[in-house]
């Protein structure tokens, strides 16, 4: 593993309330040994939205650092109406390392809420749900949907090696997409609302996956 400069605690990257630059700024001192490093960012300053330990890291390196330790599920997301809510569900699988992500319909999709984390990342591309089940080969798919017939979250006993799928904001899996899944799990809700929007029920099941296989807590 490469070794990390000690660097001050730093906010996300872009302006704070008062105006004032985040990150950190050009690196002081001679420039350290390691092909990791980005000579741009440690001349300039490293203001993108990564973890300390990264500061002045090469996109490839952090990237391949990342590889090293991913977690074994997958992420999928149904992309038919250029969702914009897709790129939160990206953000979020990036705070947990999933493995990949998936698009499942148009390739092209509303990156903005990604905010930049798809580029460490690796994603894939399935123009049908056909072609996402056959990528599988077997490996379970979990829908995440408050349908008819779905079982709860909440004590369902995700799988380590699984793909969560998730549908568009407002009509959620699609038919055929809820055919495909080995099982459709609900989020318990105690409001008066229908449902959540679609990131934050990611960002739920995907913490469920880390209780359980991370830190072994079971539903």
């Amino acid at each position: 593993m490469h070794g990390a400069l000690a660097v001050p605690v730093t906010r996300p990257s872009g302006s704070s309330p008062d105006g004032r630059e985040v990150g950190v700024g050009p690196y002081a001192g001679p420039p350290p040994a390691g092909d990791h490093w980005d000579p741009v960012l440690l001349a300039e300053g490293d203001r993108r939205n990564v973890g300390d330990r990264y500061r002045y890291w090469r996109l490839e390196a952090i990237v391949a650092d990342l590889d090293t330790r991913r977690h074994p599920f997958h992420v999928a997301v149904e992309n038919w109406g250029h969702d914009f809510n897709i790129g939160s569900v990206i953000r979020t699988a990036n705070a947990f390392n999933a493995a990949a992500f998936h698009i499942v319909g148009r390739r092209r999709w509303n990156r903005r809420g990604a905010m930049v984390t798809d580029r460490y990342q690796h994603e894939l591309h399935h123009p049908s749900v056909a072609d996402l089940v056959s990528w599988a080969g077997g490996m379970t798919l979990v829908g995440v949907d408050n349908l008819p017939g779905s079982v709860p979250l909440e004590t369902y006993e995700l799988p380590q090696a699984c793909i969560l799928v998730f549908g568009q904001e407002g009509p959620g899996l699609t038919a055929e997409m809820q055919q495909a899944c080995d099982v459709v799990v609900h989020i318990a809700q105690f409001g008066s609302t229908r449902s959540i929007n679609a990131g934050a029920a990611a960002a739920i099941a995907m913490h469920a996956w880390v209780r359980r296989h991370v830190y072994g807590q079971r539903p």
